[in-house]
């Protein structure tokens, strides 16, 4: 979560890690979750595998975040409207994958849990 936008003579604050670390951790680049430091091999199977599941579901909200802002920025009704090309330029995706994400976008605004973009 990013941090509040400073007042004029407040300094500027940096938005927050992605990774939820302490600071001294994620500088040492063979550190990950303290995983470089389990001996098991059953407790790091089972470590890592926990972390491999959480990134997966954070990677489909996330997605889910991006088709529903892709459907928002192509919404007719907006005097702004970006088109699939668009809005491809702007998530370095190609426009037809613009194109399934603003309809899965619109499904998911809707109420409507249709298939992912990739399985379209």
């Amino acid at each position: 979560m990013a941090e509040p936008t400073p007042r004029r003579n407040e300094p500027r604050l940096r938005p927050a890690p992605l990774l939820f670390e302490p600071v001294e951790a994620v500088a040492d680049p063979e550190h990950f979750f303290g995983l470089e430091s389990v001996d098991d091999p059953g407790v790091l199977l089972a470590r890592a595998t926990e972390l491999t599941q959480a990134f997966r579901v954070a990677t489909d909200r996330a997605v889910e975040f991006q088709a529903m802002a892709a459907a928002q920025l192509a919404d007719p009704r907006r005097f702004d409207r970006l088109t699939p090309a668009d809005i491809a330029e702007r998530a370095g995706w190609t426009e037809d994958y613009a194109k399934k994400m603003v309809e899965f976008g619109r499904d998911l605004l809707n109420g409507r849990e249709g298939q992912g973009p990739e399985q379209i």
